[in-house]
């Protein structure tokens, strides 16, 4: 995964355009970008796309949105597209690695229930949404073998908080929110999955789009979300490794396996050791996933 596209469940316009992005993920919304008398079509008009597009093998991973446990209607949200079998369930404000755990059990009923292969429905959590989830985000390591991908998020943080905004007055985060990015960084980590950066809102800013997925990328996200369709191939392009990365991770891998078990290689007038080669196994993993290695 590098790029992770929303678009509303309610609009098969929205939805058809969004399949044909490029983006790795696409993450079709029953929560924020829903009206709530527009839930109950959307959750149709997602299973029916679903349906239509789960089969095709050249396509995005399909992950469903569903809203908060809070609101009562997480359960809704699994009945209506469970059946349709999408590759994975996002689950927004969540608080804890209990919230995972909640959610990997009511995914388990629906497998059973609608003949799907047991684990086969990943998770996303969106988990820094609530001042509360911010004190919890190293509780998600072993919550749920499901787990793929955590990520955070600054406008529902900022609604939680009641701050008057999320950002400085030269577009940068403010401390509470950077707290939030790297803390989440380190959970995912942590536990083992993706991590993954939040949104960049103003969409036709490709430039400011391009240095904050650099920057996430730099400070170790390995993926970002977008939130329109002109983002994806900025996204995808910070995150794919370029070929002289990818010679140079390769080198350093060789390095050390002709060296056999030493601790430190020389290469190039350099020094390296093994985190050096943990990253340059990384990268060389990211360059597979994006098919280029």
């Amino acid at each position: 995964m590098r790029s992770l596209l929303f678009v509303p469940g309610d609009s098969p316009k929205k939805l058809d355009k969004a399949f044909a992005s490029g983006t790795d993920v696409l993450l079709i919304d029953l929560e924020d970008s829903v009206a709530e008398d527009a839930k109950p079509q959307a959750r149709k008009t997602t299973a029916e796309f679903l349906k239509s597009h789960i089969g095709e093998s050249n396509r995005p991973r399909l992950f469903v949105r569903v809203n908060a446990f809070d609101t009562g209607q997480t359960d809704h949200d699994l009945d209506q597209v469970m059946h349709a079998a999408p590759d994975g369930i996002m689950l927004p404000k969540s608080v804890s690695g209990a919230d995972v755990a909640h959610l990997d059990g009511k995914i388990g009923v629906q497998e059973a229930i609608n003949g799907i292969g047991d684990g086969k429905t990943g998770i996303l959590v969106v988990a820094t949404e609530t001042a509360a989830s911010v004190f919890n985000l190293g509780s998600y390591r072993g919550s749920s073998p499901r787990l793929q991908g955590m990520t955070w998020g600054g406008e529902d943080l900022s609604a939680d908080i009641g701050a008057l905004s999320n950002r400085d007055e030269n577009g940068a985060y403010t401390d509470v929110y950077r707290l939030a990015r790297s803390l989440c960084l380190l959970g995912a980590v942590a536990a083992g999955v993706q991590p993954i950066d939040s949104v960049f809102t103003n969409f036709r800013d490709e430039a400011g789009l391009r240095r904050e997925a650099e920057a996430a990328l730099r400070d170790g996200f390995t993926a970002k979300m977008a939130i329109h369709p002109a983002q994806v191939p900025v996204i995808n392009d910070v995150f794919t490794p370029g070929d002289a990365d990818i010679e140079k991770a390769r080198r350093i891998v060789k390095a050390f396996a002709d060296a056999g078990n030493a601790g430190v290689v020389g290469l190039d007038g350099e020094m390296l050791d093994m985190p050096h080669l943990k990253r340059a196994e990384k990268l060389l993993a990211r360059a597979r996933a994006a098919g280029k290695a």
